[in-house]
């Protein structure tokens, strides 16, 4: 439940990044005297050749385009990072694990840092490249990719679900979430920091 509250923070920033960068390439269309006076400027150059000067101008409009949706997915995947890291390190847990009474320990910077990159890898990092790969027109690697995210996502998780309750990320970070519930032995940090197995 924690991590659906948490993704649906993360969702409603893609969503802000969204319609962010629908008016960005809408103001690429829109803004006419700059649009008319570059492509007035690819017609004078052109010596004659219309149909190249009007393909420069349409690749130009799609490159940059292409280049505002790839600086969205780059602007999510770091919010989210920081949101991760930020939140582990300064407070011990996120705002969906917050709000259940959840906390991540032991919360040190490097360690919230560590699962901050597990936890933004399996949620956002391998889906945006993929989408990338779809805008740039890899649509079977972007298929692939999108397969290993899937993949890669369910092997975070599901750990979840064992007596440990630790996914990938805390394996890996060397972290714990306790809780309501979940302070079994498999859970606890023992005095060294490294949890037991």
């Amino acid at each position: 439940m924690a991590w659906f509250i948490d993704f649906a923070l993360v969702l409603a920033g893609a969503s802000a990044l969204a319609v962010l960068t629908f008016h960005r390439i809408s103001g690429l269309v829109t803004d006419v005297p700059e649009l008319a006076t570059r492509s007035g400027f690819d017609l004078l150059t052109s010596r004659g050749d219309v149909i190249d000067a009007s393909q420069h101008l349409g690749l130009s409009l799609w490159n940059k385009s292409v280049l505002y949706v790839e600086q969205a997915f780059g602007l999510l995947v770091v919010a989210t990072f920081l949101y991760q890291w930020g939140s582990l390190a300064l407070a011990g847990r996120t705002i969906g694990k917050g709000l259940l009474g959840l906390k991540v320990t032991p919360s040190r910077p490097r360690r919230a840092a560590l699962r901050a990159a597990v936890t933004t890898t399996a949620d956002v990092v391998i889906y945006a490249v993929a989408c990338v790969l779809l805008v740039e027109g890899q649509f079977l690697l972007s298929v692939l990719v999108w397969a290993v995210a899937v993949a890669v996502f369910f092997v975070n998780a599901l750990p979840v679900l064992a007596p440990a309750r630790r996914s990938l990320a805390d394996r890996i970070a060397g972290t714990a979430v306790t809780g309501i519930g979940l302070g079994t032995p498999g859970a606890s940090i023992p005095s060294g920091g490294t949890p037991r197995r």
